[in-house]
């Protein structure tokens, strides 16, 4: 693999993007669904590899027929099988750069229950997936004990957090894990805006949805593409100078906050490796990949910025459309590489872990939402289910398609959620570690730390919340 194979490889995404884009333009199913372009991208290279076209073309072949390694040579696969867990670095470093960061008094006025309830549906996730995994134990299967994390790494995560976690996988001996999470969060995707959208409808003919007109509409009428990046005002501090592009500033703003994550990662490696390790304890940490802590980097490089009044020079959406654009790239190769023979391999143990997920979610929304939140649940309730089982944007999706005047404050709760949210699960450092400490102290003894941690959310959010209007 040399330079050329990866200029030519990211201009390749970049043309299937162009694809993406064109087939969701003139197919309506897509829309509907609130499929992104880049999904449709990596499908669709997925359908023009080696395991799709390249088997049809097979069957017609007597000797081998030009087509059956499909349109791509391996030169190409290496790259995009490289470009995931590099990228992922980029996206999760962006994360909160260029935001304002409230205190946590803040945040916890705004977004208490909210966080209550994404909290207890996270770590749910954990609890139900290992439980079906030590079901199948049970009955005689051989499955990895990583499995168990499948749902919440698929589901609460998403495809960047499972192309992002590959390398964790094979080195844990459970290469096919991330395919199969690659598999639950597109199926996540689907369901969550198929759900969602049942719901809403739902909802409103109950009474639970006040009906305003819109809760029936296609989800793309209610919510466009440009909402979902332009979330904060722009500024036009750094737009004044003009000695360098303010793209480029920005992009080493993120690769300074992914070199901080990297000089911490290595720290808590060699910390680990001289206090902890000579009093028995395994070495974790060396299994946890980067991204979590370029994320912390990000935190570190916004504090600072606004420690020496910077902040205003950072520009939100600017950031939003480079972690965009490499969470875009990061998809199309995930896909373009995933292994259906894995998926395949694994069927039982895929679906069981997706009903799993889908049914705890439901009950998350149709029963726990209902005396966290009390006072517009629904609503409020969607906005964790659209991001539990699909994805942020599917969070958004739903709350502004179940309250798209604005008379609650469930959007806004919504986003000051991630801040409390996003550190620790649904992508975050313990997502990361779940799989080094399934491999290392076994899927019991998780399930019982997994357990505790949902149990003590679900004491709190009855006591602090159930009798109370949110």
């Amino acid at each position: 693999m040399d330079l050329g194979s990866v200029f030519l490889g990211l201009g390749l995404i970049g043309i299937l993007l162009i694809a993406g884009k064109l087939i969701r333009g003139g197919l309506r199913f897509f829309q509907s669904f609130y499929i992104p372009s880049s999904i449709i991208a990596g499908f669709l290279a997925l359908v023009l590899g080696a395991q799709i076209l390249g088997r049809l073309a097979g069957f017609w072949a007597e000797d081998g027929a030009l087509l059956t390694a499909g349109f791509w040579p391996q030169n190409i696969l290496d790259v995009w099988s490289g470009i995931p867990g590099l990228l992922i670095n980029v996206v999760f470093a962006g994360l909160f750069l260029g935001k304002d960061l409230p205190g946590l008094k803040t945040i916890w006025s705004n977004a208490g229950p909210m966080v209550v309830h994404g909290q207890i549906l996270a770590w749910g996730q954990y609890v139900v997936g290992l439980l079906i995994v030590l079901f199948f134990f049970w009955l005689g299967f051989s499955f990895s004990p990583l499995a168990g994390a499948l749902i919440e790494i698929g589901f609460e995560g998403g495809h960047g957090t499972a192309a992002g976690l590959a390398a964790t996988f094979k080195e844990l001996g459970f290469a096919d894990g991330a395919d199969l999470a690659l598999g639950l969060a597109t199926l996540g995707v689907v369901l969550g805006v198929l759900l969602g959208t049942i719901f809403i409808n739902w909802g409103i003919r109950r009474g639970h949805i006040a009906a305003q007109g819109l809760g029936t509409e296609p989800a793309k009428k209610v919510l466009k593409d440009d909402e979902i990046l332009d979330d904060t005002p722009s500024v036009d501090s750094l737009y004044k100078d003009r000695s360098i592009e303010p793209f480029s500033i920005h992009i080493g703003l993120i690769a300074l906050a992914v070199s901080l994550g990297w000089f911490l990662l290595r720290a808590t490696i060699w910390l680990e490796s001289v206090l902890l390790v000579p009093l028995g304890w395994p070495q974790l940490m060396r299994h946890v990949p980067l991204f979590p802590m370029a994320m912390i980097g990000g935190v570190a490089v916004q504090v600072a910025a606004k420690k020496f009044n910077l902040a205003r020079k950072i520009d939100r959406k600017l950031v939003n459309r480079i972690s965009g654009t490499a969470l875009d790239f990061l998809i199309v190769a995930a896909l373009a590489t995933m292994s259906l023979a894995a998926i395949g391999k694994h069927g039982i143990l895929f679906f069981a872990l997706a009903a799993g997920g889908i049914l705890w979610n439901i009950f998350g929304l149709l029963v726990l939402a209902r005396f966290i939140f009390r006072d517009k649940w629904l609503t409020y309730g969607l906005a964790n289910f659209g991001q539990g089982t699909g994805m942020t944007v599917i969070g958004l999706l739903l709350v502004k398609m179940s309250d798209p005047l604005s008379k609650t404050r469930a959007l806004e709760a919504f986003g000051y959620k991630q801040l409390l949210f996003e550190p620790v699960v649904g992508g975050g450092i313990f997502t990361a570690a779940s799989l080094p400490l399934i491999a290392e102290f076994g899927p019991v003894v998780v399930l019982v730390g997994v357990s505790l941690v949902m149990c003590a959310w679900l004491v709190y959010g009855w006591i602090a919340f159930g009798g109370k209007k949110a």
